[in-house]
């Protein structure tokens, strides 16, 4: 009798152990990949926070899923990333959110291509970052997009006909946007009465100010990040110039630039799928668990990670990814997955193609007594 029960609570223990297994949660391993130090470091901590905090969301909710977040910084540099994605992989990532930035992005993005390793970028826009690799996808909108959505707005909302653009012609980010905003406002009887350039070293403005003023520009298009953008709204100042100034998500943080006069932003629009301001309970919460843990409002950048790590879970559970898969078994599991995949985010309804670009709507905001509201 004795030895029948000792096999009965053998089996039983056996049961239980497999029941057990069975239940226990996939532990994801995604390493975020962006500059956390350096010169775009607002840019990188933004998609690390947003990350982190829908990292801890999951981890709580004691699911099917568990994240094991990694994080490496790439310093907005196309050398050092690439230490940063094997660096990546060696601490065992099977997938990367990354890279933040375009450039950092193109070059580990070819190499993950290389290695059959999974990419979804939070922000890196240029339609160069997915070309020729089936292994990236996007959750911001491509520069082509931003460029033509925004001429579409200026002129779908009568906001004037003269335009003058400023963009920086060693930027693929900015270049992308400014060729196809051009090209869809000659298509929209919208005229560009000014054109001018900069480059990553310019910081006086003065030239390119005066040529849109003198040329009767009743919108100024700023086809890049915010800290070109903050120092040509100063100089607008300076010269008493006040057009509409319409930027695009790159321009999202200047409010935050230090030593930057917010009052200048007054009235300037921008294309940005995410305001922190918005009353909608998603982004209500995510505002408050990001101003508790890093005592900061959340920008753009920070919303659209927090939905990548939401997107590769969902992703990750159509595909059925598991704890020991290694990255070039993920790969293409992903790959197929985000194709048949909807996520309601905070930063909109997103699908994906084969081509690994987003589809959502784009959203316009304006700078109203230093807050973004959507129009």
């Amino acid at each position: 009798m004795k030895k029948v029960f000792a096999l009965l609570m053998a089996a039983c223990m056996l049961l239980c152990g497999v029941s057990a297994l069975a239940d226990e949660a996939v532990t994801l391993k995604i390493a975020h990949i962006g500059p956390t130090t350096g010169a775009a470091a607002l840019y990188g901590l933004a998609t690390l926070h947003g990350a982190e905090i829908a990292a801890q969301e999951i981890n709580d909710a004691n699911g099917a899923f568990k994240i094991e977040l990694i994080n490496e910084d790439d310093e907005h540099n196309v050398e050092k990333v690439i230490n940063a994605y094997n660096a990546a992989l060696d601490a065992g990532a099977q997938m990367i959110l990354g890279t933040t930035t375009s450039k950092p992005c193109e070059a580990a993005g070819a190499q993950g291509y290389v290695d059959r390793v999974f990419f979804l970028t939070p922000s890196a826009s240029s339609t160069a970052v997915i070309e020729d690799k089936d292994n990236v996808f996007q959750i911001c909108f491509t520069d082509p997009n931003q460029g033509s959505a925004s001429a579409q707005y200026i002129a779908e909302h009568g906001l004037g006909t003269k335009i003058a653009v400023i963009y920086n012609n060693a930027d693929v980010y900015s270049t992308g946007i400014r060729d196809t905003f051009v090209a869809e406002a000659a298509d929209k009887g919208l005229e560009i009465v000014s054109e001018t350039t900069f480059t990553d070293e310019t910081t006086d403005f003065s030239v390119q100010v005066a040529d849109a003023q003198n040329n009767g520009a009743e919108i100024v298009f700023l086809p890049m990040y915010y800290t070109p953008a903050s120092l040509i709204l100063k100089v607008a100042a300076d010269k008493d110039y006040h057009p509409i100034f319409f930027g695009v998500d790159g321009m999202d943080g200047i409010l935050g630039v230090e030593g930057f006069d917010t009052s200048l932003a007054e009235g300037v629009m921008l294309l940005t799928p995410f305001v922190a301001t918005a009353s909608d309970e998603k982004t209500v919460n995510f505002v408050a668990k990001y101003q508790e843990a890093y005592g900061e409002i959340p920008i753009q950048f920070a919303a659209d990670a927090y939905d990548g790590i939401y997107i590769l879970v969902a992703a990750a559970e159509k595909a059925g990814i598991t704890s020991d898969m290694e990255p070039e078994e993920v790969c293409d599991l992903m790959i197929a997955a985000m194709q048949e995949i909807s996520v309601d985010g905070l930063t909109g309804s997103m699908t994906w193609d084969e081509s690994g670009a987003v589809t959502k709507t784009p959203m316009a905001a304006t700078i109203v007594n230093g807050e973004y509201v959507f129009e």
